[in-house]
């Protein structure tokens, strides 16, 4: 009975989320960052309606204003960027302003568990703006900077009818490679006077890079910065018709180089468009391959494994007891599975 009655809730919570119900996106979100089981359920009762939303993700090292950029974004996306909506019949509706979500992926507090800047403290100049949905997650430990759960909060808001998803990432250095896999285009932020020097010269950070911004270009070590990335992306050969990191320099506190972004990015996804199928079947991939993992581990943890045995078996690999291979491999064998190797 009980799970009968989930049901009905998990689908009418859909069916608001589909219509684009502000309350029920952050219910919907919230069942997913708190991993409560119905989330899978309204997952599926969603999906076949997604698909449509083009994700820019933006990351980037702390303290480069990404939040302020995001911000700036948001509001050229919504006065600049109209959206034209092509019907079934393959008509096209009159261009409106494009409607925008966007995911603020923050460290998680010690105390709650939940994000430590908060929904509330961003961008407030969009709470009144019906056609922008904004909304903190927590990293919660997970690598990357990217909530494990970033991804179904993106088919949330697709699914209620966002075309733009903006994900803005902590900047944890060269984990950020994770947002590959979630953005249709990624947006690294490099910031002049912070060592941004060196971390442009790193390799992961160059080739997740779709379009460079360098913020706060009104300081001192600007024009330094840009050659550094330039200097990079000249040691690599592109190919007739690849597309080259574009390197647009912004101040996100005053507005200035932010129109100039947003025609890279739109920019990006013109010359992108043939290849866009390859990059989110990839992205399909992985969130597969995640999901699987995850729900094997718990399995063997809650139906396989005695309470705090999982946790004894690392403290015998890290005793050099047992080394990480034979354990995987018997692990595998009690859940009834044969070892690969």
């Amino acid at each position: 009975m009980f799970r009968v009655n989930r049901r009905h809730v998990t689908a009418t919570l859909a069916e608001r989320v589909l219509a684009g119900d502000p309350r029920a996106i952050a219910r919907a979100i919230s069942l997913i960052e708190d991993e409560d089981p119905a989330s899978a359920e309204l997952v599926r009762a969603i999906f076949g309606r997604t698909g449509r939303a083009y994700l820019v993700g933006v990351t980037g090292p702390p303290g480069a204003g990404k939040s302020t950029l995001v911000d700036r974004l948001v509001a050229e996306i919504r006065t600049q960027m109209p959206q034209g909506v092509q019907t079934p019949q393959g008509s096209h509706t009159p261009q409106r302003a494009a409607t925008v979500g966007v995911i603020a992926v923050d460290p998680t507090s010690p105390f709650t568990g939940g994000a430590v800047l908060g929904d509330r403290l961003r961008m407030q100049a969009h709470a009144q703006d019906e056609g922008v949905f904004i909304r903190s997650m927590a990293t919660r430990g997970h690598l990357g900077g990217l909530a494990r759960a970033t991804g179904d909060a993106a088919l949330v808001l697709d699914a209620a009818g966002k075309e733009i998803i903006i994900i803005e990432t902590v900047g944890v250095g060269q984990d950020e490679v994770d947002i590959i896999r979630t953005a249709d285009v990624s947006i690294v932020t490099l910031v002049p006077g912070a060592g941004d020097e060196v971390q442009a010269l790193k390799a992961g950070i160059m080739e997740i890079a779709d379009v460079f911004v360098i913020n706060k270009a009104d300081r001192e070590g600007a024009d330094r910065l840009v050659s550094a990335v330039e200097t990079n992306l000249a040691l690599h050969t592109y190919a007739d018709g690849e597309w080259r990191p574009p390197v647009v320099k912004t101040v996100a506190t005053s507005g200035r180089g932010v129109p100039e972004l947003a025609a890279a990015v739109a920019a990006f996804r013109e010359h992108s468009r043939l290849a866009q199928h390859t990059r989110r079947k990839t992205r399909s991939e992985y969130r597969l391959r995640e999901l699987v993992a995850q729900r094997f581990m718990t399995h063997l943890e809650r139906d396989v494994l005695a309470p705090g045995e999982l946790a004894a078996i690392v403290d015998r690999i890290a005793a050099r007891e047992v080394d990480p291979y034979t354990a995987a491999n018997e692990l595998l064998g009690r859940a009834g599975l044969n070892s690969a190797r």
